[in-house]
């Protein structure tokens, strides 16, 4: 009986100690290597939730990708919102700094992406809260790069950056 009592204490030792290695890994991965999202709302429609609202698409956040603020056009990223710090947004990068981009319905016509800034926007136009609302973001604001839809499964793929052609800045710092 004695040495059934030492057998549990060392399995509930060993249980304990994996338990308080696995957890801060585990934090740490998931704050700067990659987590999962769900993703509500129709701002990104019909690249990200085409069925609406029955189903949700589940997407991988890259967090590790974007560490050093190196995003591209077309890619579409998770940030903090720039009116509600308590809220992720998701959207698509459309402009980089020093990029002239033509707005949908921003109190300015044109806009010139400023120095640490980027211009993002949801696919689904008029439906999206997005720069056209709150014009250019701070680079600071970038949370994750979204790399892949996880779930369903019938949705299982890598997502593309891919810049509506409507949407192409008119000029780029590179011209």
């Amino acid at each position: 009986m004695a040495q059934a009592q030492g057998l549990g204490k060392r399995y509930v030792k060993a249980f304990f100690k994996g338990f308080f290695v696995a957890v801060p890994v585990t934090v740490t991965f998931l704050d700067r290597v990659a987590c999962v999202a769900r993703v509500e709302g129709a701002s990104m429609q019909p690249s990200l939730n085409p069925g609406g609202r029955q189903a949700s698409d589940v997407v991988l956040l890259n967090h590790w990708s974007i560490r050093n603020y190196d995003v591209q056009r077309g890619d579409i990223v998770s940030l903090v919102s720039p009116r509600n710090p308590e809220q992720k947004i998701i959207k698509r990068v459309i402009a980089l700094e020093g990029d002239i981009i033509k707005t949908i319905g921003y109190k300015k016509k044109y806009v010139k992406v400023p120095h640490g800034h980027i211009w993002v926007e949801g696919d689904h136009h008029g439906h999206s809260f997005d720069s056209n609302a709150f014009g250019p973001v701070s680079l600071g604001l970038l949370h994750a790069r979204a790399t892949h839809i996880l779930w369903p499964p019938q949705r299982w793929q890598k997502l593309q950056p891919v810049l509506p052609p409507e949407r192409k800045p008119l000029q780029t710092e590179q011209e």
